[in-house]
């Protein structure tokens, strides 16, 4: 059992090396699609749809409290604050547009 543990643990490393040591090259061929993306148009965002995950992280938040799990309630809420300001951020900006 042990053996079957560091090589899983050895085997987990190798691939993270892997995938970390491949990350800086794919990093630099999505900057420039995001660069031509923006450069190409608007993009679409479905502003209902981040409003109802917001609600259900509110929601997992009440429910955790109840429970007395209040460092995840605290950590669910904070997700659903960024999720505001995101929805706020992209109505800002669809106003400065027009």
């Amino acid at each position: 059992m042990r053996r079957r543990i560091s090589v899983l643990a050895v085997t987990a490393a190798v691939a993270g090396g892997v995938l970390f040591a491949a990350l800086p090259a794919q990093a630099a061929t999505t900057a420039v699609g995001r660069q031509s993306v923006a450069a190409g148009g608007g993009i679409s965002v479905n502003i209902d749809e981040l409003r109802q995950q917001s609600a259900d992280l509110k929601a997992k938040a009440n429910r955790l409290d109840h429970e007395g799990e209040h460092e995840a309630a605290q950590r669910a809420r904070a997700q659903a604050d960024a999720l505001d300001k995101r929805i706020q951020a992209y109505l800002d900006a669809e106003e400065n547009m027009s």
